[in-house]
């Protein structure tokens, strides 16, 4: 799929990166013999590879991506959009958002 963390790390390792605009659609291209495998989230191909009857499977160990967790947001929230950011960088400015990281996640989480 085109712009996640995972087609990001592909690109880093070397590896022939294929993008499609869909998760279902990086499947098909592995169903249907044009890509040899899909690098996604686990709780998205779990159950892609139980539904396949043992035409796909997971194989490997977990790799993880990412510094945390995101939020999505409806496109026409602007409103909405603007209050988390304006949040976020209160919090940044005053270090709130450091406290709360090092509280929760301890001294050796980044902080900004």
């Amino acid at each position: 799929q085109t712009n996640t963390i995972q087609s990001a790390y592909v690109a880093e390792t070397g590896a022939t990166l294929l993008e499609f605009a869909t998760p279902d659609e990086t499947i098909a291209a592995v169903m249907n013999g044009e890509a040899d495998a899909v690098f996604a989230d686990a709780d998205f191909l779990l159950p892609k590879a139980e539904e396949s009857g043992g035409t796909l499977m997971v194989v490997g160990d977990p790799v993880p991506l990412g510094g945390g967790v995101g939020m999505g947001l409806r496109e026409t929230d602007t409103e909405l959009k603007g209050k988390f950011d304006a949040a976020i960088t209160s919090m940044k400015e005053d270090g709130s958002l450091n406290d709360l990281l090092i509280k929760w996640f301890g001294e050796g989480i980044g902080t900004y």
